[in-house]
Formats: structure tokens, sequence, C-alpha cells
């Protein structure tokens, strides 16, 4: 199983400064660092208008957005998924996770 490290503190308490300085000193070791943000109140990274966008409001339950370079997915759940099952899911070749 993947080291998973959680940061856990209130809002504006340094939480994500603490994540921004230890990712580029677990990779400066060697490591392949991935995160998970936990996002309570929901979010959209989409743009109202976009394809993507469109394709989620036409009723697709994953949309992937990719680029030579990068890939987003976007997944509508019918339930919360724990971390372990997230990670399950989508990080299989990290060597450390940030939460």
């Amino acid at each position: 199983m993947i080291p998973v490290i959680s940061i856990i503190g209130r809002s504006n308490t340094g939480k994500t400064t603490l994540i921004e300085k230890l990712i580029p000193e677990f990779c400066r070791r060697g490591y392949r660092v991935a995160t998970i943000k936990h996002a309570a109140g929901g979010f959209d990274i989409d743009r109202e208008g976009k394809d993507s966008w469109r394709h989620k409001k036409a009723g697709a339950y994953k949309t992937i957005i990719v680029s030579p370079t990068e890939l987003a997915l976007m997944e509508v759940f019918e339930r919360e998924y724990s971390i372990e099952e997230l990670v399950d899911l989508y990080i299989k070749d990290a060597d450390v996770i940030l939460l």
C-alpha cells in the first residue's frame, strides 16, 4: 500500500503551504508524489459552455480532458469514496500520497 500522509487542520492554518513545501522535498529525494484534495463543499473545474461541460450536462458520468502532457478526469459518483478506494482506483504508481 502506498503511504498516505494526512495534513489536518483548521482553515487558513497553512496546510496547503506545508504541502507545497513537502512536495519538492519528496521529489528531490526521488519520490513520485501524488496529492488528494478533499473539497467538502464540492467544486467544479469545468467552465460553462466548454465541450467537456456540455458532455457532463448531456449525461456523461465520466469525462476525460486530455492534452499532450496532462489529463483531468471528472466523474460523477453515486457515493463518496474512501481514501483507500480512491488510491486503488486512480493512484497506482506514486511512492507517497499527501492528503
